[in-house]
């Protein structure tokens, strides 16, 4: 039997990163004047003398030209529209100067020294200070969008003014039109009136000329009719001057009207051409927006990447104010016990003083009794100067263990840093062992080879071999090239020379063999992808070396001990900051047909889903991906036992002349790993597969017939293949 072993480059996808506020940079471009493409600089500076000069970006009036062609209006109603001298009033106004928490921006240069703004130089221990910047800064950022937003807010509700004003103004001039049209109608018809009259008092005037003359010839006899005629001629002569005074004041009030159309029309191509700068406008601000819009969004982004690097700053706070913490804690204890010592203190001294009170109160008596009883007085005075000695040793012993306590309490203070200080050098220097192991794991992997071959030699079996025993030998090289590695076979009377990698004896155990391999399962966990299969005949002990005997722990097979390494190695590295997630499947090959052997559809060694087509594929990275193949989270070798156990059930096995229960198909099981370190910002994918391939054998030895021997001949080609 042969194990084959295969790794290739991990797909490492670590990353370090760093972010910082200095780094953050917004390109934003505003025209406070863009609202009105045709005016020139000088006009600007008239709109701010106009506004008294104390205007602020997206807080004044903007003032537009587009009625200022007109020096007075034509008519009253025309001058009705707010704005008389041609002035619009920019409601942009109503935005103000933006602040939040008394940050105000009031120009783009305000905007421009935010974002040239660099973080203040503060150590790497002062994440506190660090931090109150970064929110700092963030509010500022803040502000700075608002007033964006509320400068957008404000050119919007402009330009809907600007557009009611045009259509008010639009309906206004159609009224006046219509009124002007009526007007003019009504003149013609009233002078069309006034020519018919004129054509009527003409041919009267003529009539009475012709009267008058007859008149004039029977004047003698129509002395009566004469003069009525003559009075008649005077008031008709005054009706002819008074129509002609008419006519001509009519005359004048159809060129005023006629002039006051030609106002109009002017009036109506400057409203034309305020409309189409009206309309540039609009679009020009709608540039503006959507300018303001991908700035905004811009900033959304950069503000999502500096709430990730305050979270991250926050976690790294969090750790620093446990490890605080505890420190206040051992402190708190340490003067709990200063303060228990220093009660003690005070007691003795208190017994001192009562002892020397007592001391001088004796003296007194003794004083008073000396003459009395002076020799029985002696001894109690020794014993109280003893007393007194002995007290005065123990004040002194507890000043001594006072000071002793509060030197031990400073050193175990300058213990607790130097202790923070080693811990912080250890886990650097743990992350850097880590990293070193690593690389000379995989150098010491790849001096070995990245394909290695391996054989193990199964005992002989005395009811199988007895009978071949004497014809074949199997022995090893003792040379110090060979030692290990290589195997002599004798058949015949002819010897047989084979070299490995690594050669195992009969009675080499299962521990042994996973020894071997337990680095390339290591390199799994690093991110590498890593490939161990067992090949060989019928009978010689394949499915045994990957799955043993998991009821007894000595005889368990590669597959379960590389999973107890895999999950005891990744719990171990929990505590570096590693966080692992590992996806088990299993499928057999069988007759160039995949089966799933984790499928819940499968009962009694059956697939009911024969007919599904399962797919091999390979994606961008070079891993290998089955469709429709169950995938299963696990989390401990107590679920991965299971999952072995229920696909064991379902594989397919054959009794043969060799072998009661030979293996019929490959058998793959596949563990992908993906690990991600927070601290370290690193993620490793490696991906375990661990192969079971179905026996090779001899027909002539394994007679195998029918369904065994088809199932013979495919394996062989799928395994060629």
């Amino acid at each position: 039997m042969h194990l084959r072993s295969q790794r290739k480059p991990p797909l490492n996808t670590g990353y370090n990163a760093s972010r910082s506020p200095s780094n953050v940079r917004l390109c934003l471009a505003w025209n406070p004047y863009a609202w009105n493409g045709s005016q020139k600089s000088e006009n600007i500076e008239e709109y701010q003398g106009v506004l008294g000069k104390r205007r602020k970006i997206g807080g004044g009036n903007m003032v537009g030209q587009a009625n200022s062609v007109h020096s007075r209006p034509p008519l009253s109603t025309v001058n009705s529209f707010p704005g008389t001298n041609g002035t619009v009033t920019d409601t942009a106004s109503s935005v103000g100067d933006c602040g939040v928490g008394g940050i105000e921006f009031s120009s783009k240069e305000d905007v421009a020294r935010l974002l040239a703004e660099k973080s203040k130089p503060r150590s790497k221990t002062d994440v506190q200070g660090r931090v109150n910047d970064m929110r700092d800064y963030i509010k500022r950022l803040k502000a700075c969008i608002n007033w964006y937003i509320d400068l957008e807010d404000g050119y919007l509700v402009r330009q809907e003014e600007l557009n009611s004003l045009l259509e008010s103004e639009k309906r206004k001039y159609s009224d006046v039109e219509v009124q002007l049209n009526s007007k003019i109608q009504e003149a013609a018809l009233l002078n069309e009136e006034y020519k018919k009259m004129k054509l009527s008092l003409e041919e009267n005037l003529r009539m009475e000329e012709s009267s008058k003359l007859a008149a004039i010839k029977a004047q003698e006899k129509e002395a009566e009719a004469r003069a009525a005629s003559e009075s008649l001629c005077c008031s008709l002569s005054e009706d002819l001057e008074r129509n002609t005074q008419e006519i001509k004041r009519l005359n004048d009030q159809i060129k005023m009207v006629q002039e006051t159309n030609k106002r109009l029309q002017e009036y109506n191509t400057s409203l034309q051409h305020y409309n189409s700068n009206l309309q540039a406008d609009a679009v020009k601000n709608g540039d503006a927006i959507s300018k303001l819009q991908k700035d905004k969004n811009a900033m959304l982004e950069t503000i999502t990447g500096l709430k990730d690097q305050t979270s991250l700053l926050r976690n790294q706070l969090n750790a620093i104010r446990s490890s605080q913490q505890e420190a206040i804690k051992q402190k708190e204890e340490l003067k709990k016990e200063a303060g228990c010592l220093r009660s003690e203190l005070q007691q003795v001294r208190d017994d001192r003083d009562y002892q020397l009170s007592r001391v001088q109160l004796m003296t007194d008596e003794l004083n008073k009794y000396k003459k009395e009883t002076c020799n029985s007085q002696q001894d109690q005075l020794k014993t109280l100067q003893y007393q007194l000695a002995a007290a005065n040793e123990k004040l002194k012993r507890a000043d001594l263990v006072t000071c002793e306590t509060l030197q031990e309490n400073e050193a175990q203070k300058n213990l607790v840093c130097e202790l923070q200080s080693h811990v912080a050098d250890l886990e650097y220097q743990l992350v850097e062992a880590e990293k070193l192991r690593k690389k000379l794991h995989n150098t010491i992997l790849e001096l070995k080879g990245n394909i290695r071959v391996f054989c193990r030699v199964r005992p002989a079996l005395p009811e199988v071999d007895s009978g071949v025993a004497d014809a074949l030998v199997v022995s090893y090289p003792t040379g110090v090239e060979y030692l290990g590695r290589g195997i002599d076979l004798m058949h015949n009377a002819q010897k047989y020379s084979f070299t490995f990698d690594k050669v195992f004896a009969h009675e080499a155990s299962q521990e042994d063999v996973f020894v071997e391999i337990s680095q390339l399962v290591q390199s799994a966990l690093d991110g590498y992808k890593v490939c161990i299969f067992a090949y060989g005949q019928t009978g010689s002990g394949k499915t045994y070396t990957m799955m043993g005997k998991p009821e007894a722990p000595e005889q368990k097979g590669l597959i379960p001990r590389s999973l107890e390494q895999i999950f005891e190695t990744s719990q171990a590295l929990q505590c570096q900051g590693w966080k692992y997630k590992m996806q088990a499947s299993m499928l057999e090959i069988y007759n160039e047909t995949i089966r799933d052997l984790l499928s819940p559809n499968r009962s009694n060694s059956i697939d009911q889903t024969l007919n599904k087509q399962y797919t091999i594929k390979h994606d961008s990275s070079g891993n290998t991906h089955v469709s429709d193949l169950t995938v299963v989270d696990v989390c401990s070798i107590n679920e991965v036992s299971f999952l072995l156990n229920q696909a064991a059930r379902s594989r397919s096995v054959g009794r043969t002349q060799m072998n009661e229960q030979s293996s019929r198909s490959h058998c793959v099981f596949t563990l992908r790993i993906s690990g991600m370190n927070d601290a370290t910002e690193q993620q490793v994918q490696g991906v375990l597969n661990l192969i079971d391939l179905a026996g090779s054998e001899r027909l002539a030895k394994s007679g195998s017939t029918g369904d065994r021997l088809k199932e013979t001949q495919e394996s062989l080609v799928t395994f060629a293949l």
